[in-house]
């Protein structure tokens, strides 16, 4: 019960965000669809929460934690996405001795429905990757990494399709560059895409052929990096591109206690999130859906 009402209090902090429908009419949450989004970012192998004495991370995190709040939210809604935005490997001696193979069946074990790759996944090269697949129940989306001449080779897809009450939701993924991240020989011959370019096709595509409601992007590029203001990051790709809802971003552990609102190329609003690292927050925004109504979403950053 104290747990029920720990995230409640934290979802009312958000505001509902119109998001750009084709009408302004009165809005009421009792009759529009509500899907939820979940996310995690950066998790680096945290398997564990941290201790009393680790300063400012005390008592915070850990899967066990996570698993509890997940599940008390998929009661609360069924209509729930679980996704992660990469860098699921590295930081701790579970992965040195596991490989990632712990990581992978816990997440298994919450039910994620998704992920991309992030760079750190690829430290134990891209057959460390491959070897771990069978141990993940879920399956992962990169849009703008080529993996043509590589052993992951269809076994990444650039997006996947999922229906909760009607509603039908694309996701797609996009990859920092590796190249000065990452050992040419861990990532081998994959071919890293500008991700621009490739998100404006991904949501072209999830948008008008697949006629989705709602279009997600997975992203490990990163938020906004303030010394070098061009550089790709998940706020240039809001404004220069259009029909993406949500932004899932990951690989500057950057903490936002909700949603940054940006405005895309048609001056309409996209949500982007990211909740820090190591499994301290759990993200969760939520979408209201109403036929003829312009859709709505409010989201805010849970503590684990």
């Amino acid at each position: 019960m104290k747990r029920r009402t720990f995230i409640q209090q934290t979802t009312a902090a958000g505001t509902l965000i119109g998001l750009g429908g084709l009408t302004l009419s009165s809005f009421s949450s009792q009759t529009a669809k509500r899907i939820t989004i979940l996310h995690t970012n950066d998790v680096h192998s945290h398997i564990d929460p941290f201790g009393p004495n680790d300063g400012r991370n005390a008592n915070k995190g850990g899967v066990a934690r996570r698993a509890s709040l997940v599940e008390s939210i998929r009661k609360d809604n069924p209509n729930t996405l679980l996704l992660d935005a990469g860098d699921i490997f590295q930081g701790t001696p579970y992965f040195n001795y596991y490989g990632g193979e712990l990581e992978f069946k816990l997440m298994s074990m919450l039910k994620y429905d998704l992920a991309t790759i992030g760079n750190h996944d690829f430290d134990n090269g891209i057959d460390g990757l491959y070897a771990q697949l069978p141990n993940a129940n879920f399956d992962f989306v990169s849009a703008n990494y080529d993996f043509t001449n590589t052993v992951l080779d269809t076994h990444v897809k650039p997006y996947k399709t999922f229906l909760k009450d009607g509603v039908k939701i694309g996701v797609f993924g996009l990859g920092i560059e590796l190249d000065g991240l990452v050992g040419k020989k861990h990532y081998k011959e994959t071919v890293y895409n500008y991700p621009v370019e490739i998100a404006q096709d991904m949501s072209r595509i999830l948008k008008e052929d697949e006629q989705c409601d709602l279009v997600i992007c997975l992203s490990h590029l990163g938020y906004y990096y303030k010394k070098n203001p061009d550089k790709i990051s998940d706020l240039i790709l809001a404004r220069q591109t259009k029909d993406i809802d949500l932004i899932i971003g990951g690989h500057t552990h950057t903490f936002l206690p909700k949603p940054t609102v940006e405005k895309n190329s048609e001056g309409k609003n996209v949500l982007v999130n990211q909740v820090g690292c190591y499994g301290l927050y759990l993200g969760q925004v939520d979408f209201y859906l109403e036929t003829g109504k312009e859709k709505k979403a409010e989201g805010a950053t849970i503590i684990v």
